[in-house]
């Protein structure tokens, strides 16, 4: 059966013009999942198989819970910790990510949150607190096979630069196992779909201006995954200068000259929003990264 709105820990189906959705909240985001042909009963069955895989995903990769392995790895004081393999396999992602980005996309790089807070206010670290992170940051320090993985002193693993892309990867590929129709998985603007809408009837994407809630361009999606990366709800502003919320591991401070937004077109989740993510971190040569990438993407500045 369908669930109530207000509740943080459910899900709920509701009818929308060409079929069915499914809301609720994880990840600190909204999510929603759209079939366009199906039943109720089917919507409802998928509704509670999605919601169930998302919860274990956020809770077993949260690094704000202390009972999952993403806190032991944390604290295991510089001790070989063993992993699954999912975990293995998010780790070899990660590692791809920082050999493509020359060292820029970093999962080390969170213990960065320590010092700064990214609400819009004016509260700009200092500099000596930075550099005193520096040594607990690179991944070129982090020892790990498919079944273990070591970390120096002090060093702590985040995987929410690519969590939630992994969510929605994984949804629809369970779905799409259990009901062959178009479906369209959103999560937080993470985006991933398997078909057209009807033939020749695509979904149809906003990308939200950097400004306000107003859509800057409509995208006719009928496959593959779509990822925007930007500053516009995380950010400080001090003395005319805006902070983004995207650091330079390398040097403990916001990348400079970096689009507001990017939004990158890719075959999956994961790949969307690891070239989006990417992209943002080459500051001002970011689009020209994304012509060598030879994918499709929309960028506001």
């Amino acid at each position: 059966m369908t669930s109530q709105n207000d509740c943080k820990d459910c899900w709920d189906v509701t009818p929308f013009e060409a079929g069915w959705k499914c809301t609720f909240t994880a990840m600190a985001s909204p999510c929603e999942i759209l079939w366009a042909q199906c039943s109720i009963e089917d919507a409802r069955g998928l509704s509670e198989m999605a919601f169930n895989e998302v919860k274990r995903i956020e809770q077993k990769f949260s690094r704000y819970r202390d009972n999952n392995i993403v806190y032991q790895i944390n604290n295991s004081n510089g001790q070989q910790v063993d992993i699954d393999d999912e975990v293995g396999r998010l780790l070899i992602f990660a590692d791809q990510c920082y050999q493509v980005s020359d060292g820029l996309f970093d999962i080390t790089s969170g213990v960065l949150r320590k010092v700064w807070r990214f609400d819009g206010s004016d509260k700009v670290p200092n500099a000596r607190d930075i550099v005193d992170l520096l040594p607990l940051v690179g991944w070129e320090k982090v020892r790990h096979t498919p079944s273990t993985v070591q970390l120096s002193l002090g060093m702590e693993l985040d995987f929410g630069g690519i969590g939630k892309e992994y969510a929605v990867d994984r949804v629809l590929l369970m779905l799409s196992e259990q009901l062959q129709q178009p479906m369209l998985i959103n999560f937080g603007g993470d985006i991933a779909t398997n078909g057209a809408l009807f033939p020749d009837h695509h979904w149809s994407i906003g990308v939200e201006a950097i400004s306000n809630e107003a859509v800057e361009k409509l995208l006719n999606v009928s496959g593959g995954a779509i990822a925007t990366s930007g500053d516009s709800r995380r950010f400080l502003l001090r003395d005319g200068v805006r902070y983004t919320h995207v650091l330079n591991p390398k040097t403990g401070w916001p990348i400079e000259n970096a689009p507001h937004s990017m939004t990158v077109a890719a075959p999956s989740c994961v790949q969307a929003g690891m070239l989006s993510t990417i992209a943002l971190l080459q500051g001002e040569n970011a689009e020209t990264f994304l012509d060598e990438m030879d994918v499709t993407y929309w960028s506001q500045r």
